[in-house]
């Protein structure tokens, strides 16, 4: 039997990245109802995915599964963090700021840090997870692919940013990739 799990997000690229993560889970996953709005309130990743899967969850009673994540540069504390993806109005915009701000720092250390929640119908939250990659700021952009901060996220073992990474490689070794992979045995132990 198929069960039913809602992505609390409205990007249909999201929604493709993780059935492709849980395509053997036994889960069909579902987009959250366009007109549900969830304001990112929290003060970490954790909190915001936590909020975003529970209201999901309440709203259309059904299990809900959202993540939040985010870059966090070491010689900024950890910025732009929870705000990541309002750090500017566009990827570019972002990616120049971040530049700008962090200068010409020896510093150059950072991770993607991402958050994963899961809740019932009631809003509970029934499994968490969280993956990290550290790597560093170039200072320049390289690479085609991705998005956001990923043509100026390097990872030396990798020698490669996530933006010319293949789509695999970078599923397999990133923040997002990482939460879901401890995710999964949780998730199939659910006894639904």
């Amino acid at each position: 039997m198929t069960k039913l799990l809602v992505v609390a997000t409205g990007n249909p690229g999201k929604l493709r990245e993780l059935q492709a993560y849980l395509a053997n889970s036994g889960w069909e996953l579902t987009l959250k109802p366009e007109e549900l709005e969830i304001a990112e309130t929290g003060e970490t990743f954790a909190a915001n995915a936590g909020l975003k899967a529970s209201q999901v969850a309440q709203a259309t009673g059904q299990w809900a599964i959202a993540d939040d994540s985010g870059l966090q540069v070491d010689a900024l504390n950890g910025v732009p963090g929870v705000y990541s993806a309002r750090y500017g109005s566009n990827d570019s915009e972002r990616i120049a700021r971040l530049l700008r701000e962090l200068g010409n720092a020896v510093n150059r250390q950072a991770q993607f840090v991402c958050a994963v929640a899961i809740a019932r119908p009631d809003g509970t939250i029934a499994l968490e997870s969280e993956g990290i990659c550290r790597g560093e700021i170039l200072h320049a952009p390289r690479g085609e692919g991705g998005f956001g901060y990923d043509p100026i996220f390097y990872v030396p073992e990798k020698q490669l940013t996530f933006a010319e990474m293949s789509r695999e490689l970078k599923g397999s070794i990133s923040h997002r990739g990482q939460a879901l992979k401890a995710l999964i045995p949780q998730l199939a132990a659910l006894n639904i």
